[in-house]
């Protein structure tokens, strides 16, 4: 009763994060697009640093920006920062709850580091806090003057955290906790600089002041980092389905594509809002496609010499001693209600006809059993494999 309860627990906190991660999203998307298409006409308002016509839902819409602030805030002013925080809130209670929750089964593999559930938890809680400590020196460090030379830090620094997690976690614990520390430097750049410069701004404008330009320009840095970090975090997140990423030898340097690829199409679609001529930043669609391709052939079955030729009993002995506890119609591991994706691999027949998946989650990689808690070893993974291809 209490996994099923905790999987329906489970289930609610993911719809929410869903739910307030589009919203974020999307303001995010539309922001920094609008951003980039303001333009300046004649007869603006003082301190208007541009302004924008929008047409949407049948409605004409025109926005103006102030390089600082206006001279005078209105009483209904819309603040946007809930979506990003309940993100991170619902996000990291999703960490709790299928990482850290059950640590033996989805973030520890005796064959990567052997430690406790509360060694992982803790260096878990441990790195997304330094994670956001060294980004945010960074960033308040000289290389601000250099915007090219900040990025390639941060990427730095994000390939160190994705090299290191893949050499303490299993590999679905350490893209999910890539996936965790890009989204906690981008939560806590709104919660951390973002709002507060805001609230800065306004409380300079209640005392009759003039608010401070780098105030403004900070939050937009940050705001911009937010941006390109988008699309990688958002494959992090749902990489655990694919064990063709988690369970590659070299998960940093996946991590390393994923991030270039991401940040390459966010910047030609930033580069096409902002209206520069083609000419100037056409290059960005072949190096995320490079990136993609890249990853397809890394990530592509490898070849391995066959496990010895083995009977349907002793297929299915393996099956048995490291598969059933969750594949079979009532599971016995004791944090399992359901199969899972209602795979049951109780007979021949079953594992014939999820030979397949059988093959890419156990086989191909060692996605399976979760966190290699049976320990099974490469050569019934060979043996297995050997006789999934030799109906």
């Amino acid at each position: 009763m209490t996994a099923f309860l905790v999987d329906w627990l489970n289930l609610l906190v993911r719809w929410s994060h869903l739910i307030v991660g589009i919203g974020w999203i999307g303001t995010s998307f539309y922001f920094i697009a609008l951003d980039f298409q303001l333009r300046k006409r004649e007869a603006m308002p003082p301190g208007v640093y541009g302004t924008a016509w929008l047409v949407h839902g049948g409605g004409f819409y025109n926005v103006e920006k102030y390089l600082v602030a206006p001279p005078a805030l209105p009483p209904d002013l819309i603040w946007y920062k809930w979506d990003a925080y309940l993100t991170w809130v619902t996000g990291v209670s999703l960490l709790i709850l299928q990482y850290y929750w059950n640590a033996r089964q989805y973030l520890i593999d005796p064959s990567v580091l052997q430690m406790a559930p509360s060694e992982a938890v803790t260096i878990s809680l441990m790195s997304l806090a330094a994670g956001w400590l060294i980004y945010d020196g960074l960033c308040r460090s000289a290389l601000i003057r250099w915007p090219a030379l900040l990025a390639l830090a941060t990427f730095a620094l994000i390939l160190a955290a994705a090299y290191a997690y893949t050499h303490i976690y299993s590999g679905r614990g350490a893209f999910i906790h890539v996936g965790a520390f890009i989204g906690t430097i981008m939560a806590v750049n709104v919660f951390g600089v973002i709002i507060p410069n805001q609230r800065k701004i306004v409380a300079a404008l209640m005392a009759g002041e003039a608010p401070d330009p780098r105030l403004g320009q900070t939050g937009k840095q940050r705001s911009l980092h937010n941006n390109y970090l988008t699309l990688p975090v958002l494959l992090m997140m749902v990489s655990n389905h694919y064990p063709e990423l988690t369970g590659h030898p070299h998960g940093w340097l996946v991590v390393a594509l994923v991030v270039v690829a991401g940040a390459s199409v966010r910047h030609f679609i930033n580069r096409h809002d902002a209206g520069d001529a083609l000419g100037r930043f056409w290059w960005t669609l072949p190096l995320g496609a490079a990136a993609i391709l890249a990853l397809v052939v890394m990530t592509a079955p490898r070849q391995t010499d066959e496990g010895a030729v083995i009977d349907d009993a002793t297929a299915m002995a393996i099956v048995e001693k490291h598969c059933t506890m969750c594949h079979a119609a009532r599971p016995t591991h004791p944090n399992i209600a359901e199969p899972p994706k209602g795979v049951v691999l109780t007979s021949v027949a079953d594992l014939r006809r999820y030979a397949d998946a059988v093959t890419r989650q156990a086989v191909a990689s060692n996605a399976m059993p979760l966190g290699n808690e049976t320990g099974m070893t490469t050569a019934e993974r060979a043996e297995l494999g050997a006789w999934l291809a030799h109906p």
